[in-house]
């Protein structure tokens, strides 16, 4: 995952991290916990597998107190990429790489070749509008966010880190 280091994202967005249970059965993963990457073409059909690629490493990594955000934020992010993707005619595949930060924090990474950036924006008037609400959910739910362009490649990675 290149995007979130020593260079700075596009837009970066932190916030305090909440403070972790003191239960010692919550052990955070350790420093041998990998990460898993997919690579999928960009179709509606492969949010579901993205989502549940993120939730079996949290369980797998007794982490699963943070697989409804994570999977909730997994979701939004593959969806924006998917939709910037059909939006733009880009044919690529979409990328998804979810691995520990720190011992603490899980980062999600998205990576899409279609030109442009994400951007929040609020919803249209209608209460069952469903477009438009993907950024501001990242932004609320994730500890820290951002998009970045310096990575490989074309296009850009939308991440996220929760924990």
């Amino acid at each position: 995952m290149a995007c979130p280091g020593p260079a700075a994202p596009v837009q970066p967005h932190d916030r305090p991290a909440l403070p972790l249970p003191a239960d010692p059965a919550d052990d955070p993963p350790t420093s041998t916990d990998t990460g898993v990457s997919l690579v999928f073409p960009p179709h509606p059909a492969w949010v579901r597998t993205a989502r549940e690629t993120v939730r079996t490493l949290l369980t797998a990594s007794n982490r699963p107190e943070l697989a409804d955000t994570a999977v909730l934020l997994t979701s939004e992010a593959v969806t924006n990429a998917i939709n910037a993707c059909a939006a733009k005619g880009c044919a690529t595949p979409v990328s998804l790489y979810a691995g520990w930060a720190d011992p603490t924090r899980l980062r999600v990474l998205v990576h899409d070749e279609a030109p442009g950036l994400p951007v929040c924006r609020t919803p249209g008037p209608a209460r069952d509008d469903e477009d438009g609400r993907g950024v501001q959910l990242i932004a609320y739910g994730a500890d820290a966010w951002g998009v970045c362009t310096h990575g490989p490649g074309r296009g850009k990675a939308t991440w996220f880190e929760v924990g």
